[in-house]
């Protein structure tokens, strides 16, 4: 049973920086595409970064050169560091593959203010 947990969320002005953290238990980590998403109260589950299992990065327009996703194969973790950031980032974030999704995990809410 994979499990993901999702960490490091708070409540930052805008302009300010958070880096959220995600465990992955029970998979073959070294192997997946993982990914950071985010859903905004009444919006769908957006896709923000991916990483592909050799290091590779894509990011939405909406976060290109504001947000960095990381890994650590051997700790089965994912970050997103997240700077510049705007009250439009407001949401639940979640991190999981790229496809064939694991059960969703609880995510961490970032909150920005104006």
């Amino acid at each position: 049973q994979v499990q993901l947990v999702e960490s490091g969320g708070g409540l930052v002005q805008a302009g300010g920086s958070l880096t959220l953290s995600c465990t992955v238990s029970g998979s073959a980590f070294s192997l997946n595409d993982m990914a950071w998403y985010r859903q905004a109260p009444g919006n769908q589950r957006d896709l923000v970064a991916i990483i592909r299992q050799f290091g590779t990065t894509y990011y939405a327009d909406s976060v290109k050169g504001r947000f960095t996703i990381s890994r650590d194969n051997a700790k089965k973790m994912v970050y997103l560091q997240m700077n510049s950031l705007k009250p439009e980032d407001t949401a639940v974030y979640y991190c999981n593959r790229r496809s064939s999704w694991y059960n969703w995990g609880q995510g961490t809410q970032v909150s920005v203010s104006s």
